[in-house]
């Protein structure tokens, strides 16, 4: 979508592992004054090789050479430092390759426009930030940053860091299971909140949790992990008394979608496509029901008037988290119909996620108060490992595949067999 930008443009066709023929094709398209816009254009120098979203022609210098304007593509909603780093070395490697730079932009996700349907606005979906400042201060450190990856990559041993906050900032490390798989169980890092205070515990020789000394000012929750014993509240009792049958249990999936599918929604709007519930009786029978919207089309109608049916108009209604509630309000917002069944649905939410925290803690948390660390916890037998899906992030990748990809028939119900599974799981989780 982001090249239909720029009517013209030209992709250079050669793959990512054709190296030679890719930089061949993209310096003859550079040559040809006729075309308007590059992408994927490859450009290598010292070393480096780089592939640029989009470099567009803006203009020619005083001797005819042209000048262009450098664009880095993101799927992000706001420039990031990160994005910057990425196109301080995309920048220098261009530039040394002898192509005139006039600006360096980066395109995003703009969240404020609204699809209204039809044909998506594109000069409306995408906003283009000019960055040119901010990655000159950054194209300094490009030198020395290379050299120093180089000498790392040419050395024999393993880097001798440590794990630490760099390991899930700007990504997560793919690799952290692996560097940590030796380390003791009560490592310092498990202890919950904040990293900073991490940090200075472990500048004062801190490695697990047990040797924090005493005195550290330390959370609620921080104090619970060291001392690492079972503990329930006395008024944790008199809370679960007061809900009232029959007990919902209820978890909803969402999908956000980077471009709006469905008219009066915007860019990654959280789109409620799936709902679990599972219905405590007085008389302790236990009953499922369940929905999933498996069509390409607009769900969160259909999702909502099947709620609205399974929770009736009694019971308390557990949820693990706020996200319920407000995925609630927003549909109440957007169908005026459903506003006064979802205003009583409200009143009966109630959040087991602070009341765990307030009033339960079992060593096997390690901190952690997901539901996904709470239940193999509370019920060792039942956990989220025999599921093919086991978080909320890859049931929201497999509903895309499922609906949006061109997916056969098997693999689609194999998907949506595991959505199913995951989601009755998380309300199972709640009982």
């Amino acid at each position: 979508l982001a090249q239909q930008h720029f009517p013209g443009g030209v992709l250079v066709k050669a793959g990512f592992r054709q190296r030679e023929a890719a930089i061949a094709e993209t310096a003859a398209l550079l040559e040809d004054p006729t075309i308007p816009a590059i992408f994927e254009g490859a450009f290598e120098h010292n070393g480096v090789l780089v592939r640029v979203d989009i470099l567009e022609r803006v203009q020619n210098g005083s001797e005819g050479s042209p000048f262009w304007r450098l664009i880095e593509v993101k799927s992000s909603t706001r420039v990031k430092d990160v994005h910057l780093d990425d196109l301080s070395i995309q920048s220098a490697v261009v530039q040394g390759s002898g192509v005139n730079l006039e600006a360096i932009c980066l395109m995003h996700i703009n969240t404020g426009y609204r699809y209204d349907g039809g044909v998506v606005d594109l000069q409306a979906l995408f906003s283009v930030e000019h960055v040119s400042e901010a990655v000159a201060a950054r194209r300094m450190l490009v030198p020395e940053r290379l050299a120093a990856m180089k000498a790392m990559l040419s050395g024999a041993q393993v880097p001798p860091i440590e794990p630490d906050q760099h390991c899930h900032s700007p990504y997560e490390c793919p690799f952290w299971a692996h560097c940590t798989k030796d380390k003791p169980p009560r490592w310092i890092y498990h202890l919950p909140g904040k990293k900073e205070m991490v940090g200075q515990l472990v500048r004062q020789g801190v490695t697990t949790i047990d040797e924090i000394p005493e005195g550290t000012r330390l959370s609620d929750a921080q104090q619970k992990v060291k001392h690492n014993v079972e503990w329930v509240s006395s008024e944790l009792g008199s809370l679960l008394r007061s809900l009232r049958y029959p007990i919902h249990h209820l978890d909803a999936e969402t999908v956000m979608l980077a471009v709006p599918r469905f008219p009066s929604t915007r860019p990654y709007q959280a789109l409620p496509v799936q709902w679990s519930n599972h219905i405590e009786l007085e008389s302790g029978e236990v009953l499922h029901q369940e929905f999933l919207h498996s069509e390409a089309s607009e769900p969160r109608r259909r999702w909502a008037e099947a709620l609205i049916e399974s929770v009736g108009e009694s019971g308390s209604i557990l949820v693990y988290s706020a996200y319920e509630a407000g995925l609630i309000r927003q549909l109440a917002d957007t169908f005026p119909e459903f506003k006064s069944a979802f205003r009583e649905i409200g009143k009966r939410l109630w959040d087991l996620l602070p009341v765990i925290k307030d009033h339960y803690y079992h060593p096997a948390f390690n901190g952690s108060y997901s539901i996904k660390s709470v239940l193999p916890a509370v019920v060792p037998a039942l956990g989220y490992s025999d599921l093919a899906i086991q978080e909320g992030g890859h049931a929201a990748a497999e509903y895309y595949r499922m609906v949006f990809v061109e997916t056969d028939w098997v693999e689609r119900e194999s998907i949506r067999e595991a959505l199913l599974r995951y989601c009755a799981r998380d309300t199972l989780a709640m009982v």
